[in-house]
């Protein structure tokens, strides 16, 4: 029996929840496959900082990264000042390890009423390819102080250290804030190759870029030139480029008509939650942050703490994520059984059995039950 070694974070709100689920899940998908988990958890979130004013130690990411894959369950809550967990914790992971890509799937179930509809037959098969590391995400800005400030700043990636000074001055004094995105030739390309590649695996012959050239020339007139260049090198390929508010528009008149987006960090994270709405809802969104290095799952919907404890999370996207997961580590049978167990599920399952995002009455404990004996 194979065995691996799984960095578990369940984190904030319903994350403990849903990440419970997933672990029932894919434990008995091992059963069945013939391989074991050695669930390795870390006690990093909002409880953890109020309780002891530490975030995340720089001495745990050597721990993690002797694991084969990691799973996230969500990070923020209302009682920490937005950024501080999500920086230190999720931005810090991806950041040392640098996952450079961010794949979230977005697939249709015929038993999910999607807001759009489909003609039959018809299904949403898509995935956004995400750069991970760059863009607006650097985490490079500023706030003026009376009008004016000058500040050093410096990011760490994989491929570089970038360092420099950023100063302002606003004539008459104003408060202002300031935010620098940055992008880089091999940033570019080692995303758009994973985009093509993931295309042609899919039997697709295009790749949809989501870009804003006209109105951002210079960050993304690069991106373009860039991905034009990569997309060169694939002749059977074919890149299209929209702008992405028009991009958004198309998805939601036609959902069904695209299959590799491609998107640079902040437009897949919109694009990305768009996708989830058109397929049924966040809790069936899941993602994975994939590197060379440890890579980390982790579902699109976050903390939800409004509904913390009361067992109305969907654990789905966790449980896809579980299976994104198998995927990454070799365990491909293990991951098409978990995704067969939750296309059954939703397609035999009455109300009393479906999440109660998708209109049933079921408990979060109550589906990963259900999914985890589809396997078995």
């Amino acid at each position: 029996m194979k065995n691996y070694k799984i960095a578990l974070l369940p984190g904030d709100g319903i994350g403990p929840e849903v990440t419970a689920e997933a672990v029932k899940v894919v434990d008995a998908a091992g059963s069945r496959h013939g391989f074991q988990m050695q669930w390795i958890r870390y006690p990093f979130g909002a409880a953890h900082y109020n309780k002891t004013g530490e975030i995340f130690p720089d001495s745990v990411l050597a721990e993690m990264r002797l694991c084969d894959a990691m799973m996230l369950g969500a990070v923020g809550d209302p009682s920490v000042k937005p950024g501080i967990l999500e920086r230190g914790i999720l931005l810090k992971l991806r950041f040392h390890f640098d996952q450079y890509i961010n794949l979230r799937p977005a697939c249709s179930y015929e038993s999910v009423p999607c807001p759009v509809p489909l003609s039959k037959g018809v299904r949403i098969d898509s995935v956004v390819v995400r750069e991970n590391t760059e863009d607006f995400y650097m985490g490079i800005g500023m706030t003026t102080q009376k009008g004016g400030a000058d500040v050093p700043f410096q990011a760490e990636r994989g491929l570089y250290k970038l360092t420099g000074h950023l100063s302002a001055k606003f004539v008459p004094d104003c408060e202002a804030a300031l935010q620098i995105g940055a992008l880089t030739r091999p940033g570019v390309e080692r995303v758009t190759r994973h985009a093509f590649d993931l295309a042609q695996k899919r039997g697709e012959k295009e790749v949809v870029l989501a870009s804003k050239a006209n109105a951002v020339p210079f960050l993304y007139g690069f991106l373009d030139e860039e991905t034009k260049r990569v997309a060169a090198t694939y002749p059977n390929m074919a890149l299209k480029i929209q702008n992405v508010d028009a991009l958004c528009y198309h998805l939601a008149r036609n959902p069904a008509g695209y299959g590799v987006i491609l998107c640079p960090n902040l437009f897949g994270d919109i694009v990305s939650d768009l996708l989830s709405a058109l397929t049924g809802g966040l809790g069936l969104g899941a993602g994975g942050n994939i590197g060379d290095s440890l890579s980390m799952f982790e579902p699109v919907h976050g903390s939800a703490p409004d509904i913390a404890g009361t067992g109305k999370a969907n654990p789905l996207a966790a449980i896809l994520c579980a299976a994104m997961m198998l995927d990454h580590i070799g365990e491909s049978a293990g991951a098409k059984s978990i995704q067969d167990a939750v296309t059954s599920y939703l397609g035999e399952s009455g109300a009393a059995q479906r999440p109660i995002e998708l209109g049933g009455s079921a408990s979060c404990h109550t589906v990963g039950d259900g999914v985890a004996k589809k396997i078995e």
